[in-house]
């Protein structure tokens, strides 16, 4: 039995339906993400499944007893409360703190932190905490990624891929689209379609799709220019026209008048303003730290030249922003010294898009009450600058606050592009765009001829824009050539650390009984080595067990998750151990030899 089904849900906000006739079913155990451009609905979508959003018309029917969590892609700026606190609230019952205790060891967050001290990443861990403490049948995720760390998100991967629980979800990551969507629900122009296959195969066959369409509507257009011209010919030659042609050529005009085509693709056009020197910026020896006694950063020291484009990584908190607001002259080094190059013009993008006016209009925010803005060298006018953006004059008129979070980032970049400096720095940038303008956007930024710096946790992002990365790390920030991928290769190739050398010894003796026991495994671990794989293929199919009884809508939820924690701690220790045995046995074995 689906746990969530629409039958003919449609939503509109005063223009055409955002949904039309919208029909779908979840299942229990999916992993499904919606795709669909920025403004298409699947924010909206959500909000409906989640009961926050009234149809228009049409039903949401939901199973008995079905539990349904929603994730915002929103991060509040303001929440007072320590985490605890908040993840107690969330669970409605004070009894139950040992979850909330649970939940912060599971996602690794601080209990005693104050909310609003946190930064964005960990903000988002606490939500994420909130929509599990509510222990769902079905979880619904509004661009989950958004501003966690590659180690959360990676994480986040395993987690979905083996939780008792249905998921629905937006992203942009595309790496996480692959790893965790198995099947796709994709939102075009009002009209929401199934595609049971994983992302890569939906882009191939979405792109077939879409080239039919194409042909489809060039035939149509053939064919109602022919019919035009006939019409017009038979006004002057003939008294009585064939009434049955003109009739099929009137409902061709509507169906033409009615189609709604898709919207076209963003143009971004980025270009460096005046020339820097060679040296963009240096720094020798810096440490900062907003509370003295225990520093963000220590003893960093930079050298940044014009042209590069850097990729800067870490796990939230790391100290990344800090990083980048030092460069930007924002904060003063407590110990070292550093400085901008000569004619160096920064120019920054805020991940919390604290820029953006949400009372004022998107063209007051971009031109401020101007007709015209300056692109390039060339003068343009605001809406058809707006337009390249996907902003209708309309839409121009908007309010930010009515905007989608993809929208608002699309808003950020038209801003930015009228003024790019030569030093763009652009804090997540990536958060809530579609990935049609994601794509534009690399191709951007590759190309661009001033320097940047980029904090982003889309590895696909990263590896295709990035000439290197700043790893920052347990305070101190090592430089890596290439992308992401190029670091975790480095990683790999890093010789094991060397044990020290044992003191020599003054003379050979003949081996005792006890060194011969020393080259070899023991009789218990020879017994273990045998039984383990029994005990750990056993302990697999009680997990499967355990996450298809999950699934049921009369689960009882607290005592089967309870058995599963427990069997999954059982088997990790069991492969933990398995493993060490069996690389035992390898190496004594090779020390034989």
């Amino acid at each position: 039995m689906a746990l969530v089904t629409l039958h003919d849900v449609t939503v509109g906000f005063g223009n055409a339906p955002v949904l039309e006739n919208i029909t779908l079913s979840v299942e229990p155990g999916a992993r499904a993400c919606v795709t669909g451009r920025n403004g298409e609905g699947k924010s909206t979508l959500l909000k409906v499944i989640a009961g926050l959003l009234e149809p228009d018309s049409g039903e949401v029917l939901k199973a008995p007893a079905t539990r349904v969590a929603y994730l915002p892609q929103d991060v509040p700026a303001d929440r007072p409360g320590t985490v605890r606190e908040i993840l107690l609230e969330a669970l409605h019952d004070p009894a139950r703190a040992h979850v909330a205790d649970a939940l912060c060891t599971r996602l690794c967050l601080p209990p005693a932190a104050a909310f609003n001290a946190l930064s964005g990443g960990l903000r988002r861990r606490v939500l994420l905490g909130c929509t599990l403490a509510q222990e769902p049948h079905l979880l619904l995720l509004d661009e989950p990624t958004n501003h966690l760390d590659i180690a959360s998100i990676q994480w986040l991967e395993r987690f979905l891929a083996t939780a008792p629980f249905a998921c629905l979800f937006i992203t942009h990551d595309r790496a996480f689209l692959r790893a965790v969507a198995k099947s796709v629900f994709d939102l075009d122009r009002g009209v929401l379609s199934g595609w049971d296959c994983d992302y890569p195969t939906f882009l191939r066959r979405k792109a077939d799709l879409l080239a039919d369409e194409a042909v489809y509507w060039e035939r149509k257009a053939k064919k109602l220019t022919e019919e035009e011209a006939w019409l017009r010919r038979g006004v002057k030659a003939r008294t009585c026209r064939n009434e049955g042609r003109v009739a099929a050529l009137m409902k061709l005009r509507r169906e033409f008048a009615e189609r709604r085509a898709q919207a076209g693709q963003a143009t971004l056009t980025l270009a460096a303003e005046g020339r820097a020197g060679d040296l963009v910026y240096r720094c020798e020896g810096v440490t900062f730290g907003y509370d003295p006694a225990r520093p963000v950063l220590r003893d960093v020291s930079l050298r940044i030249l014009r042209g590069e484009r850097i990729g800067i990584l870490g796990g939230n908190g790391a100290g990344k922003s800090t990083l980048l607001n030092l460069i930007l002259g924002r904060l003063a080094p407590q110990a070292g010294e550093q400085r901008l190059g000569t004619n160096v013009r920064p120019a920054f993008f805020d991940q919390l898009r604290a820029a953006l006016d949400p009372e004022a209009t998107v063209a007051e925010n971009v031109a401020e009450g101007k007709a015209f803005v300056t692109v390039g060298g060339v003068r343009k006018h605001l809406y058809g600058y707006l337009g390249d953006f996907l902003f209708t004059p309309q839409r121009a008129r908007t309010p930010v606050k009515a905007l989608s979070g993809g929208e608002r980032a699309r808003l950020l970049l038209a801003r930015l592009f009228l003024n790019p400096g030569n030093l763009l720095v652009m804090d997540e940038p990536t958060n809530d765009l579609d990935v049609e303008t994601l794509e534009l956007l690399e191709e951007q930024l590759a190309n661009y001829q001033g320097t940047l710096l980029l904090v982003s946790h889309d590895r696909d992002f990263i590896d295709h824009v990035a000439t290197s990365v700043l790893v920052v790390e347990d305070g101190r920030v090592r430089a890596y050539p290439g992308g992401y991928s190029d670091w975790q290769a480095a990683l790999a190739r890093q010789p094991a650390p060397v044990p020290a050398p044992a003191e020599a010894e003054p003379r050979k003796t003949a081996p005792s009984r006890r060194d011969n026991a020393a080259t070899r495994l023991s009789y218990k671990e020879r017994r273990l080595l045998e039984t383990l794989p029994g005990e750990i293929e056993g302990m697999e199919g009680r997990v499967a067990e355990l996450n298809a009884a999950l699934a049921a809508p009369d689960a009882d939820y607290a005592a089967l998750s309870a058995e599963l924690a427990q069997v999954q701690a059982a088997l990790d220790a069991a492969v933990e151990q398995y493993l060490a045995l069996e690389e035992k046995s390898e190496a004594l074995a090779a020390q034989a030899k």
